[in-house]
């Protein structure tokens, strides 16, 4: 087990260094965080309404973070390329992310077709019914994203760099408030670099 946690301490380190330079990001993902730790409470009470929460705060402010604010430039505190850190990214790199996203917001147009989906659900032409479904269909969405890049990884790395990923994604909304509670108000010092992270960022 100690090289499970081993590696899930490198994967945290390396996502941390090489894609949470921007404030504005870790201030973002805190937010995401804690968004996250509500929908997961909300799994046990209302499965749409977590998924709700999920992709509609948590996965936006966390994304935005990523696709908006963090710098592309060469990193030259860990001496690599943005295009290096793209194709070494154990996760979901921006590419993929673009794709997952799509899918999400193309997702609900499934039950503009067929309000059923094929008779997995229950009938509700309803405006409340069709925000239900569509929580219903981004939870599946969510589950889905998960394994399959934990099985995909199975294949390209291994079975323990899998299960490692998974677990850091699933663990990221307890170590992101640990990383970034402060982030906020660094940036309200008008710190819009970490500078542990950035120094030499162009």
């Amino acid at each position: 087990m100690s090289t499970f946690f081993e590696q899930l301490a490198i994967q945290r380190r390396d996502d941390h260094r090489y894609y949470h330079h921007s404030r504005i990001n870790q201030t973002l993902h805190l937010i995401s965080a804690v968004s996250f730790l509500v929908a997961y409470a909300f799994l046990f009470i209302q499965p749409a309404v977590a998924a709700l929460i999920g992709w509609l705060i948590s996965m936006t402010t966390r994304q935005s973070g990523h696709f908006f604010f963090e710098p592309r430039g060469y990193d030259k505190v860990n001496q690599v390329s943005h295009e290096y850190k793209e194709e070494i990214k154990v996760g979901y790199n921006l590419r993929r992310k673009v794709v997952l996203l799509s899918i999400w917001v193309a997702s609900p147009l499934l039950l503009v077709l067929d309000p059923t989906l094929l008779g997995l659900l229950e009938t509700d032409t309803s405006l409340m019914g069709f925000i239900h479904h569509t929580g219903l269909i981004w939870l599946a969405l969510g589950i889905a994203g998960l394994i399959f890049r934990t099985v995909h990884l199975f294949f390209i790395k291994d079975v323990m760099s899998g299960l490692v990923w998974m677990t850091k994604i699933l663990t990221d909304p307890f170590n992101d408030i640990v990383l970034y509670y402060k982030s906020p108000l660094a940036l309200l010092r008008g710190e819009l670099l970490d500078p542990k992270q950035s120094a030499g960022q162009v």
